[in-house]
């Protein structure tokens, strides 16, 4: 996020925005990078040699980037240098066009809790340099726009970190003096700097091979602590159909000898593509069915597919600066997205994937930090790794492909990588490839790169002469920055059913929205026609259509679209839970959705992952979305009345489907999708009685032959009252006790549960012995579980605000990062009713009165005020 996004938000001479009109290339190309570090944790010395060469004809001194580093010497082709600070930047006097400048640095990799550059993870030395990591390594331009070819020479303990790994392919390896060895790996490839990586620890490798659509055999590796190396075989089998994916779909080979994955428990992120050497989060790597959810596996195979399709959409073709940041994200997120559609679900995928940016994009796009999918300015990149660069970045992706159709689209792919291959480029010369290839004309379509904000589409069908036609108007609101929005492309999958016979009477069709207003004629039809819109969510858009009573009930039941189905049914939901919020009584009759989500569950033509997706009630913070002003206790009251009402009036049926699982073993769709079902059915029969609730979830529990089930169960307890609660969650902690992951998962459980006393339980798992804010995953699952949870959250008192600032200006002072990340759940503060509203603004302005501030907090902080 930046600071485009509300160019009137506070600063102060230490937090300067940086602006995308500003851009100019690099004074000095570097073509050449070698590095030699002698690794320890205590103090790691890193020697850099630089062959840099001046970019154009001017006098200005070669200006290498630095983040808590000291310069003990500075050399140029050998002899001792001109040199300054400027900052924490290096200035070198050159005299000649060319020039190798080698600089000599200590840095203290464990006392690294920031976890970018050099740090220790658990005994392992590791890199993390997107975005400006690098510069925390060795003085070095550290822009995506320096590409450079990498030689890297390693030296350590061999006792201490037997295993040495960097970028590219390895060239030389031996045994020096007193227990040190060394490797050298070679990168044949330029990269920026923020794809360096490299690892040393004790580690032990799932190894396999891949032969390449040309023939070409790689060397694969995931490499992990060696207890470890059984619950690798789903991420490698998840690489290797990944990589085959990337080859029947894009054309796309691996270019290396090795490809090696590092899983790591101290990360940002959840993983990172550096060339040939990812490195991951351990929960994106790690898994069994005894403590891995079903969940946990597609996230998996995921998040692997998107760090490896990265080796073309981000590596091989990189951004010339972070403004491009979607560039390789968002278009990365569509391909990682189509894969796992293809591997598991399309509609299930595609119903996840919109709840996922309805419940974090639509909001940021709504909120006091929305930003273009390609901003402006920025104070801090760190904040730019958001779900607007990401997931809305993938939907424009989605919809351009949805414009051209898939030929066209992939003709466009490989035309930008045929053009750009070794290069820095911009969204602009992505969308160029793609006019070009297809003939289009995308000039208006750009837009969705320069415009912040949710469209709003009105749709309705209305008569035209002797037929019908569908009038259709679109308005974007304004946000920080930009009040007046012009008119954006929006693809809108279209068809019209029957209303009395459920018949498809005009077939489906794109109907390419351009204007404030356009009519489009359907012609005749021999029924009362039924629009169904915007199906498989074609743009990311919110769509309101006026309807006639029943019209919803007939499409969550004849809609041969599966995600028009289950919008259909979500919004029967949505009408039901705004009106109990608003004191409307009647209009939250559940009956309409209790008789759709009834025929649902009874349906045979529909697989249990869909049955088991389209029953989720919608959340409390997407019911607040639909509020001018939100009570957090009036959405409460009415989410809980209208889950107990479906699960008094639907318990048998619900019995039914608790009592239907899976082998723990089984990760069919079919498996994965019964055991969804099977949870969700439980929390709705709870919801209705406790009692019985509570009984049948301690039941599944000491059942449990799996993740799945056992935490559904857990999960279902824990907002319960009971021995059964204080029973199961003792016995999980016991049972997975010292293992880091599952840990997080018994943290999380507790803080996400609804209940009187969560913040209680918030402070006791805070003072725990497990807890550290050191790591991310550990303060996520307490901190971020906690701030979703919005009942817990929203507490009238200002408790939960007043929590989650403390810990955010707390674990600012070791990962800044980290703690900026907890900041948005505050930002829409002027959305709610009092006391509310008051409370989250002062929990704001503790933040920013906090001294020592970080820029990444303080532009969190001082924008959500503004």
């Amino acid at each position: 996020m930046d600071a485009r996004t509300n160019p009137e938000a506070p600063s102060s001479p230490a937090h300067v925005a940086v602006y995308r009109k500003d851009y100019r290339p690099p004074d000095w190309w570097v073509r050449e990078v070698e590095l030699n570090l002698a690794l320890d944790p205590a103090r790691t010395a890193v020697t850099a040699r630089l062959k840099v060469e001046r970019n154009g004809e001017h006098g200005r001194p070669l200006r290498l980037a630095g983040d808590e580093l000291r310069p003990l010497a500075v050399r140029v082709d050998g002899t001792d240098a001109r040199w300054t600070m400027d900052g924490d930047d290096l200035l070198v006097e050159l005299d000649t066009p060319e020039a190798w400048v080698e600089t000599r640095v200590e840095i203290v990799p464990a006392a690294n809790s920031k976890l970018m550059g050099l740090y220790e993870s658990g005994g392992i030395l590791c890199t993390q340099c997107e975005s400006e990591g690098f510069r925390r390594i060795t003085f070095h331009p550290d822009r995506p726009d320096v590409l450079s070819v990498y030689r890297v020479r390693m030296r350590a303990d061999k006792a201490r970190f037997p295993v040495l790994l960097a970028n590219g392919n390895p060239v030389a390896a031996g045994e020096g003096e007193d227990g040190i060895h060394w490797a050298e790996w070679h990168d044949p490839f330029p990269k920026p700097s923020y794809l360096f990586a490299l690892v040393a620890g004790d580690l032990a490798a799932n190894r396999d091979s891949f032969t390449t659509m040309s023939g070409r055999a790689v060397e694969l590796g995931i490499w992990v602590r060696e207890k470890d190396l059984p619950r690798t075989h789903h991420a490698m089998a998840g690489l290797k159909a990944a990589m085959r994916w990337d080859e029947e779909n894009y054309g796309r080979e691996y270019d290396l000898d090795r490809f090696n994955i590092v899983a790591v428990d101290d990360f940002n992120f959840g993983a990172m593509e550096n060339k040939g050497l990812n490195i991951f989060n351990s929960r994106y790597v790690l898994a069994d069915t005894d403590t891995a959810t079903d969940a946990d596996f597609d996230a998996i195979a995921g998040v692997v597919a998107h760090e490896y399709f990265h080796n073309w959409s981000g590596d091989r073709v990189t951004c010339r600066d972070w403004f491009q940041l979607s560039l390789k994200e968002g278009f990365t997120v569509f391909r990682d997205q189509s894969f796992s559609a293809d591997m598991t679900s399309e509609a299930v995928k595609r119903i996840d994937d919109v709840r996922l940016l309805r419940a974090v994009q639509f909001p940021e796009d709504a909120g006091p930090l929305a930003h273009p999918v390609r901003p402006d300015s920025y104070l801090e990149i760190a904040n730019f790794y958001t779900a607007t660069i990401y997931n809305k970045g993938a939907e424009v992706i989605r919809m351009m492909r949805t414009l051209l159709g898939p030929d066209a689209y992939r003709a466009g792919c490989d035309l930008y990588f045929e053009r750009h291959d070794g290069e820095a480029a911009t969204c602009d010369d992505f969308v160029q490839a793609m006019e070009d290839a297809s003939g289009a004309d995308l000039t208006q379509f750009r837009r969705w790169y320069e415009q912040a904000g949710t469209p709003h589409v009105r749709a309705a069908l209305v008569r035209d002469g002797e037929g019908w036609a569908l009038d259709l108007s679109q308005d974007t609101p304004p946000t920080p920055g930009q009040p007046d929005k012009a008119p954006v492309v929006i693809p809108l999958r279209t068809a019209v059913l029957g209303a009395t016979s459920g018949r498809e009477l005009v077939a489906e069709q794109v109907i390419a929205l351009t204007e404030a207003h356009q009519r489009v004629p359907l012609g005749p039809v021999a029924e009362t026609p039924l629009l169904s819109i915007n199906r498989g969510f074609s743009a990311p858009v919110n769509v309101s259509v006026e309807r006639a009573a029943g019209e919803l009930e007939k499409l969550a039941e004849v809609d041969p679209d599966p995600f028009a189905r289950f919008e259909a049914t979500q919004e029967l939901m949505m009408r039901a839970l705004v009106a109990g919020a608003t004191g409307d009584h009647a209009n939250a009759d559940p009956a309409p959705v209790i008789a759709a989500m009834g025929a649902t569950l009874r349906s045979n033509a529909l697989d249990p992952s869909f049955k088991g997706e389209a029953l989720i009630i919608p959340s409390e913070a997407l019911i607040g979305d639909r509020l001018d002003i939100v009570d957090p206790e009036a959405v409460h009251a009415s989410r809980d009345a209208l889950r107990a009402a479906v699960g008094a009036a639907l318990a048998d049926d619900l019995a039914a489907a608790q009592a239907r699982g899976a082998a723990g073993d089984d990760l069919s769709n079919e498996a994965k999708g019964l055991r969804r079902l099977r949870t969700v059915a439980l929390g709705l029969i709870a919801a209705a009685d406790p009692a019985r609730g509570a009984a049948l979830a301690k039941a599944q529990y000491d059942a449990a032959d799996n993740m799945t089930d056992r935490q559904g169960a857990l999960v279902i307890l824990a907002a319960l009252d009971g021995p059964e609660r204080e029973a199961a969650l003792a016995d999980f902690y016991d049972r997975y006790r010292g293992d880091t992951l599952v840990i997080d998962k018994w943290f999380a459980i507790q803080a996400e549960a609804s209940r009187a006393d969560t913040l209680d339980v918030v402070e006791r798992l805070r003072a725990h012995g497990d807890f550290s804010l050191k790591n991310p995953n550990r303060l996520r699952a307490v901190a971020g579980s906690f701030a979703s949870n919005p009942w817990v959250f929203h507490a009238r008192d200002g408790r939960g605000y007043r929590l989650l600032a403390d810990l955010v200006v707390e674990s600012d002072r070791l990962n800044p990062q980290v703690a900026a990340r907890l900041v948005p759940p505050f930002g829409r503060w002027r959305r709610f009713a009092e006391p509310w509203g008051s409370a989250m603004r002062e929990a704001l302005e503790t933040i920013v009165r906090a001294p020592g501030l970080s820029k990444d907090v303080f532009e969190q902080a001082s924008k959500s005020l503004a």
